[in-house]
């Protein structure tokens, strides 16, 4: 294990500048092409876990056809482990409306949403506040950019960003068939940016620090720092900031408690990474991505109620609408149940690890096709937790 500490940044949770939204104003003075080529140079990816380029998906939605067009900032934190969100909404709003009126003036739209997790509905009076101010000074620097609340109702799958727009439209929260994407369909038809909380406030950053500062944290593959979402067995649970690229076994140096047999990477939807891998596995975008969560786990731990739980979850959230996803969420959880009580032998389990890689690739969208990750990472880890 590394005794190298791992290096803390304050971007996103970093003070207020002292005259209000002077990055923006600033900003806003700039041409698209100015801010798309920082953005480009940054080498910003999505904060929310799927990690695709910031800078192309506002190019393509710029450049597709159509006067009225979106911003939409998805805050719909549903993901187990990951609170980051809630923090930087209640800490930093400004940032992200910032972020979210650059977009605006990026792609040329005039009104952004953001959706707002049920569970969140607390922050609204605090949100609201802001969003006020941010209104009445939008009018003072002339900015047409109108900002919205639309309050989700508890949906998991409506993190998803096609799901979102269906629960925004006021439909049923299940996810559209891809292609079209939203850069050319997506709130209402129209022409899209969706992006997560982080990713705006990330923007702001790289407009006020320049690219070149930016990208001297992290590695050529993971440009910058994340917010993570640090809790299980750990004596300083909480949110940090740290710089991307960091190997697992320094991280678990610093937060583990001195037992740590295993980390979720990822909240339920990503990876389960033991002890024996810490030291080769690298957090980011070359390594194992995450949005933001991380959860420890020590030798007090049962692997095989890990996977039980997240079956149960993924089985819960599920919104039914594909058999791959439906079927087999609820099979995976009988199916390790059977071999936990000896029903079924230790070799069933390797059809298991089949069905989640058939779900992997056939289910309509990121929940089905996710429930392999943690479920395939656990099994072949952690075999012998699955049987006795």
């Amino acid at each position: 294990m590394s005794d190298t500490k791992l290096k803390r940044v304050d971007l996103i949770f970093g003070e207020y500048s002292n005259v209000k939204y002077k990055v923006l104003e600033d900003t806003l003075k700039r041409s698209t092409d100015e801010i798309l080529e920082d953005l480009l140079e940054s080498g910003l990816r999505g904060r929310g876990g799927a990690g695709f380029p910031t800078a192309m998906k506002w190019k393509y939605t710029a450049q597709a056809p159509g006067e009225e067009k979106y911003v939409v900032c998805n805050a719909d934190e549903g993901e187990p482990g990951t609170f980051k969100d809630r923090e930087i909404l209640t800490r930093v709003p400004r940032k992200v409306f910032s972020g979210m009126a650059i977009c605006g003036k990026v792609i040329g739209a005039k009104r952004g949403y953001i959706y707002l997790r049920g569970e969140y509905k607390f922050l609204l009076p605090d949100l609201n506040k802001e969003l006020t101010d941010y209104h009445e000074h939008a009018k003072t620097i002339g900015l047409d950019f109108l900002i919205e609340i639309k309050l989700g109702s508890g949906a998991y799958i409506c993190g998803e960003e096609s799901a979102l727009f269906e629960s925004m439209e006021g439909n049923r929260g299940e996810p559209r068939n891809k292609p079209p994407y939203p850069t050319t369909y997506g709130y209402l038809g129209k022409p899209t940016v969706i992006n997560n909380v982080e990713t705006f406030v990330n923007v702001l950053m790289i407009m006020r620090l320049g690219p070149i500062q930016f990208k001297m944290l992290g590695t050529t593959d993971s440009r910058g720092s994340k917010v993570f979402s640090v809790s299980g067995d750990t004596p300083i649970p909480g949110i940090y900031e740290l710089e991307l690229g960091m190997p697992l076994d320094r991280f678990v140096d610093e937060f583990g408690d001195g037992d740590a047999k295993a980390v979720q990477v990822g909240g339920a939807s990503g990876f389960c990474v033991p002890r024996k891998k810490f030291k080769d596995t690298v957090i980011g975008f070359e390594g194992v991505p995450t949005g933001g969560s991380m959860m420890l786990f020590n030798s007090s731990r049962s692997m095989f109620n890990v996977l039980h739980n997240y079956l149960e979850f993924f089985e819960e959230e599920s919104c039914g609408q594909c058999t791959p996803c439906r079927v087999g969420c609820q099979q995976l959880r009988k199916g390790i149940e059977a071999v936990k009580k000896g029903d079924k032998k230790s070799l069933y389990l390797d059809q298991l690890l089949k069905l989640s890689e058939s779900m992997r690739l056939t289910a309509k969208c990121g929940l089905g096709q996710s429930v392999a990750n943690s479920f395939s990472s656990i099994v072949y880890n952690f075999k012998e937790e699955m049987i006795y």
